[in-house]
């Protein structure tokens, strides 16, 4: 993913609403939303690009054990390892197992190096948990509220005057910072209306060159990938998703895809039950 927003224990009646963005090259071989007979309980978009006996994911909700998951890549162009092992596995690992966020998250940082650049975001629905292997913080758990992150090694959260603040000298994005505050408007107004997520998701404004992150992106590549909707030939926005997960435990996950350059190709979406901790 490369725009994960988060409403986590922030509107009453919901435990966690996502809006997400998958950006990814449109040649990387991938699957839509569904549950997984592979593995019994799991809601999920299968990577086929990332390897070993199972195909990896980027976001997903295992059911059964009530456990949610996502990952975004940290923008390193020069960094790419091809020995590394998949994010997408890493992934799995917290999905089909029974570890619990903080030490799950706790473990992975004791490891930075087998992996590339990664934010993980992990859940049992009871806590939720960042970790970033290109981060200089410890994972760290995050409170109830507004959240929002993209590829760089950090989190936006919304505060109370309306900004969004990484809590470091390094300020979240211009895309993270606005789709946090677009979420949290369309979770105040009507929360169960999935076409305005995803229109919180289709914006392809570009920021101004002022403040335009250096990510190691030449300009044109900057501008284009600072939108929350990257429209490309080669490389843009995949899919968008949007996870409602309601105190009574059910919950509503929709995947809506595209082709190059933004061409919608079909909507989906799941009912289901999770057995939520108090």
């Amino acid at each position: 993913m490369c725009l994960v927003l988060l409403g986590w224990r922030a509107r009453p009646g919901y435990r966690l609403i996502v809006a997400a963005n998958r950006d990814e090259f449109f040649t990387r071989p991938t699957e839509s939303l569904r549950w997984w007979d592979e593995v019994p309980g799991l809601l999920a978009g299968r990577d086929r690009g990332a390897g070993g006996p199972l195909p990896g994911t980027w976001l997903g909700v295992e059911r059964d054990t009530h456990r949610f998951a996502t990952v975004t890549n940290v923008r390193g162009p020069n960094e790419a390892r091809p020995d590394a092992r998949s994010r997408g596995a890493l992934m799995m690992d917290f999905l089909r197992g029974e570890t619990v966020p903080e030490k799950f998250a706790r473990g992975v940082s004791a490891a930075p190096d087998d992996y590339n650049g990664f934010n993980l975001i992990v859940s049992d629905l009871e806590t939720l948990w960042w970790h970033s292997n290109r981060s200089d913080r410890a994972p760290r758990e995050l409170a109830p509220g507004f959240h929002g992150l993209s590829n760089a090694a950090l989190v936006g959260s919304l505060r109370p005057d309306g900004t969004v603040d990484s809590g470091l000298p390094t300020p979240a994005w211009p895309k993270v910072r606005s789709g946090v505050r677009a979420l949290h408007q369309v979770a105040a107004d009507d929360p169960e209306n999935v076409d305005a997520h995803l229109a919180v998701l289709a914006d392809r404004a570009q920021a101004p060159d002022a403040e335009l992150p250096e990510s190691g992106l030449d300009l044109a590549a900057e501008r284009a990938a600072s939108a929350r909707f990257v429209s490309h030939e080669i490389h843009g926005t995949r899919c968008s998703t949007v996870l409602l997960v309601r105190e009574d435990g059910t919950f509503t996950m929709t995947e809506r895809t595209f082709d190059r350059f933004g061409h919608a190709r079909g909507t989906v979406s799941f009912d289901g039950a999770v057995p939520l901790p108090e």
